[in-house]
Parts: C-alpha cells; sequence; structure tokens
C-alpha cells in the first residue's frame, strides 16, 4: 500500500460504517497517519452523526462525508460521486470548524 502512486485515500462505505464506528475508526486514523485523505458513505446525515461520541472520533479522520441515504425517486447519474439528490458532499473539517454543514466541492478537473 504505502508508496502506491494509484492509491491516495480510503473509502469507508456500505453497508454502514458508522455502525461500526471502533473499526471505521482504526482504518480511517491508519489511511490518516500515511497521508491518505478519508472518505466515508453513511445513510446518516452529518447532523445525526456528530450527535454520537463514537462517530465524532471517526469524523476526525474523515475528509469528505456523503451523507444521507439513496433515494430511488432522486437518483442521478450526473451527480459526482453519489447517487442521489438528496445526498450531500460534506467537507467534514471545514463543518467541524463551523459548527454547521459546509459541502465540499471537486476540483475543476
Amino acid at each position: 500500500m504505502d508508496g502506491n502512486p494509484l492509491l491516495d485515500g480510503l473509502t469507508l462505505s456500505g453497508g454502514e460504517p458508522f455502525l461500526q464506528p471502533e473499526g471505521a475508526l482504526v482504518l480511517a486514523r491508519a489511511a490518516k497517519e500515511r497521508g491518505l485523505n478519508v472518505w466515508a458513505y453513511s445513510g446518516s446525515t452529518y447532523e445525526q452523526l456528530i450527535l454520537d461520541a463514537a462517530c465524532r472520533k471517526v469524523l476526525d479522520y474523515v475528509d469528505v462525508l456523503v451523507d444521507g441515504p439513496f433515494v430511488l425517486a432522486q437518483r442521478s447519474l450526473a451527480l459526482p460521486f453519489r447517487g442521489s439528490g438528496n445526498q450531500r458532499l460534506i467537507d467534514v473539517q471545514k463543518s467541524r470548524e463551523a459548527a454547521e454543514p459546509r459541502l465540499w466541492q471537486p476540483p475543476a478537473w
């Protein structure tokens, strides 16, 4: 893993990684210690996750959270990094600094 030029991050995704916060924390922390970015997908919202102490510990190491459940009626193939229009790309660290959700903006490719 270390030194692989094709690897720049870790994604925590379903089932539901925040139902196993201890394991998610170990993985996210190890990734950040290696200089990798960390993304997490959750059916819960950012606002719900920060209410739980164990989930907040995981979020300490998450760069981007894709939050909210997939909703088939809002499905879109045009949305980057998510499957339905209700899901948000949350910049976790900026959100924590601001004490409210801040959206992550993808870089212009």
